[in-house]
């Protein structure tokens, strides 16, 4: 039986996290929070589903992280 695609997966939105300035001199749970989220590299921008525990991940390091449109 060929497999069903999950219907919630297109309904749910997601936002684009950009990692814009560097975590050089930032606290290692700053570094921490970037590197879950999936940012490796300076200016890299990935999506990400909009949901209360990515916006706060991004709420904790707004120095390092934007949210672009």
């Amino acid at each position: 039986m060929p497999r069903r695609e999950n219907s919630n997966a297109e309904a749910q939105e997601t936002i684009r996290i950009e990692y814009y300035r560097s975590f050089i001199a930032s606290p290692q749970t700053h570094k921490t929070i970037v590197r879950s989220l999936g940012l490796r590299k300076l200016h890299q921008v990935v999506e990400r589903p909009d949901n209360a525990s990515m916006r706060g991940a991004v709420a904790k390091v707004p120095h390092l992280l934007r949210i672009v449109q």
